[in-house]
């Protein structure tokens, strides 16, 4: 049940305040690392319900004359073609995206860097089409030993190795499509080069998640856990801040590991290092910003159950990621959550699949009630569970037919005489259509079809894994979807 638990016009203004603190601390040049999503960070509108997914990039919007944007993506995931679990594409298409999503806000991206780069056909093919397409890419190199080897790291033979990034801009945003990218160590690579060319270049960081000043096992920080469970990350109180300060602030691995790093190069270019700890190089005002604890705490465990249920889905659809699966358990169990009983749109959906001996879904809405669809000739399960949400949210009795026969039937010959297709049910894309033609003539229907916008932010438990139709669907109209890692049949081909 939805309940808005952060205030993100606060947030809109002290985190614009805090960068712009830091920008002018520099001076010269700033290199800005951007972790999370910058448009579309539905991870933390999820955990933080009120955060505006774009909130990032607006503020970002607002330094477009004054710099440009890196976008930086690990080589490993464009071998790997692994994709964005919010918005089903992969980092490689997503790299298309996001060029093309900050250009509408008026920044410009100057360059991609591929990290950890090594030859191989599927990478060097992305690179030859970023290149065809106008864009500069340059290589980052893995390096032995890295984070600790800092001698190596800071040398020629390290950062050294690496191509120097053009930039013309007093502030260089790096960014990428997810977590693992490399773009810490694309920043403190330029701060090197930039050391070498005479040029004072600082860093900053922006990280939303782990939220440095709520406590380590809040559930906030917990699902960040979570949700990188699969790059292994661990969140841990920052040992350099407790020390310089006396004050426990939450940081995770990779910024405490790679510390040293950041020390040692800033030394070698300001003489000293600003930061006394990782936490220090952050900007993150986040945790200022939390009006209603119990709503985040709630809507974080919600996270890390669907995100469980998610990584069981991949497992089931032949994913390597028992260690995933394993982290996820983990929290799971340190939280004492249990994915049936504590997500109220589970146990709904197994009932009414044991009563029907069919797959079903269940959808909770805003206001805590749950409401079922089955499958039945017509429909999908997660077809009629929307199409009867919209009717309760509406106040349209159940039993009301919002979109007549002689419209469904016409629709399902369509897809199996015409289109190939031999599963005749409505998919929750083709329901929706059909709502929307019967709202001409039906009132009902009209009435329903209103009611879309307030399933944002719903709770939805499908008893089977779903198309990727229906899931997109999902996605585009805000429903938060989970599903049990088991297929409708037991074919070894699913599309």
């Amino acid at each position: 049940m939805f309940k808005k638990g952060f205030d993100n016009e606060l947030y809109l203004k002290l985190q614009s305040q805090k960068i712009k603190e830091r920008i002018s601390f520099f001076g010269e040049k700033l290199y800005l690392e951007f972790g999370g999503k910058l448009f579309d960070d539905f991870h933390a509108a999820r955990v933080l319900p009120g955060f505006e997914p774009d909130s990032k990039v607006r503020m970002l919007s607002e330094l477009s004359d004054d710099a440009e944007v890196i976008i930086a993506i690990n080589t490993e995931d464009i071998e790997k073609n692994k994709v964005r679990g919010d918005l089903g594409i992969t980092y490689d298409l997503d790299v298309l995206r996001l060029i093309d999503a900050f250009s509408g806000y008026g920044l410009r991206v100057s360059s991609v860097v591929m990290t950890r780069y090594r030859q191989n056909p599927v990478a060097d093919a992305f690179k030859l089409k970023l290149e065809k397409l106008g864009v500069r890419v340059y290589l980052h190199y893995e390096i032995a030993g890295y984070p600790h080897n800092i001698p190596l790291i800071a040398s020629d033979d390290g950062f050294g190795k690496n191509e120097y990034i053009e930039t013309t801009s007093p502030v260089v945003i790096v960014t990428a499509p997810g977590p693992g990218s490399g773009k810490m160590a694309t920043c403190l690579s330029q701060i090197y080069h930039e050391n070498k060319r005479g040029v004072k270049a600082g860093y900053a960081k922006f990280e939303t998640f782990p939220v440095w000043n709520v406590p380590l096992s809040h559930p906030v920080n917990i699902a960040y856990e979570a949700a990188t469970a699969d790059l292994a990350d661990i969140n841990m109180i920052d040992p350099f801040h407790l020390e310089a300060y006396g004050q426990t602030a939450v940081n995770y691995n990779r910024d405490v590991e790679v510390y040293p790093v950041l020390l040692a190069i800033l030394k070698q270019i300001l003489g000293d290092c600003p930061y006394k700890s990782p936490t220090d190089m952050g900007v993150n005002m986040a945790g200022f910003c939390i009006v209603d604890n119990d709503a985040v705490s709630a809507a974080a465990r919600q996270e890390i159950i669907r995100r469980y249920y998610n990584a069981l889905c991949n497992q089931r659809k032949g994913s390597d990621n028992d260690v995933e699966v394993e982290k996820l358990e983990l929290l799971l169990r340190k939280l004492g959550l249990d994915a049936v009983g504590d997500r109220p749109c589970v146990a709904p959906a197994l009932a009414k699949s044991e009563e029907t001996q069919a797959p079903a879904v269940a959808i909770e809405l805003n206001d805590g009630r749950v409401v079922t669809g089955k499958t039945s000739s017509l429909l999908g399960a997660s077809a009629a569970a929307l199409l009867n949400a919209l009717k309760a949210i509406a106040g349209i009795e159940k039993e009301v037919d919002v979109i007549s026969h002689e419209i469904l039937e016409p629709v399902q010959r369509l897809k199996t005489e015409n289109l190939g297709n031999h599963n005749p049910r409505l998919h929750t894309d083709e329901v929706l259509i059909a709502l929307a033609v019967s709202a001409v003539n039906n009132p009902e229907a009209k009435k329903a079809l209103a009611a879309l916008p307030e399933l944002r932010h719903a709770e939805a438990h499908s008893t089977v894994i779903l198309s990727q139709v229906d899931v997109a669907t999902f996605r585009k109209i805000g429903v938060q979807l989970s599903c049990e890692p088991k297929y409708q049949t037991k074919k070894l081909f699913h599309n």
